[in-house]
């Protein structure tokens, strides 16, 4: 008996079953299974009407798993690497920008917890919260602000 290999509609059903993607996510992985042009771009097209695929959700997903732990920029980010269209990355971006302040303040809670005592240290915290994508007037704020309050 001869094993047939997943078609395409299939590994892209697999990829959605384990968290939600993008249709360019899609579309990069599953690039090199597709042996005649166009049979991806209808298996997608199918799943799509279907509305398996999602932006919205895809954007949902990622807010909801990683807005808690990073900064705007670096959601905006990942967003535009999945290929999220630009006026829903800013939308969704938008959102964040009143809660930034508190976020940071917890991550930088959680990781450091004091002030920093000398330049050396204030600048390896403000590059932990720099590399989060955390705007630089708010890591500063955050290193300003008195645990005590």
């Amino acid at each position: 008996m001869a094993f047939s290999a997943p078609s395409l509609k299939g590994r892209a059903l697999r990829l959605l079953s384990q968290r939600e993607h993008s249709r360019a996510e899609l579309e990069r992985k599953l690039k090199k299974y597709e042996e005649e042009p166009g049979t991806l771009a209808q298996a997608l097209d199918e799943l799509a009407a279907k509305d398996f695929i999602s932006e919205a959700r895809v954007v949902q997903s990622v807010l909801h798993q990683r807005a808690a732990r990073l900064g705007a920029a670096r959601v905006r980010q990942e967003l535009l690497h999945k290929g999220i269209a630009p006026e829903a990355v800013a939308e969704a971006v938008a959102g964040l920008q009143g809660s930034e302040f508190d976020r940071a303040l917890e991550v930088w809670k959680r990781r450091f917890g004091v002030q920093p005592q000398d330049a050396t240290e204030r600048a390896r915290q403000v590059r932990f919260l720099m590399a989060r994508g955390f705007a630089g007037a708010v890591v500063a704020k955050v290193l300003r602000h008195d645990a005590d309050e």
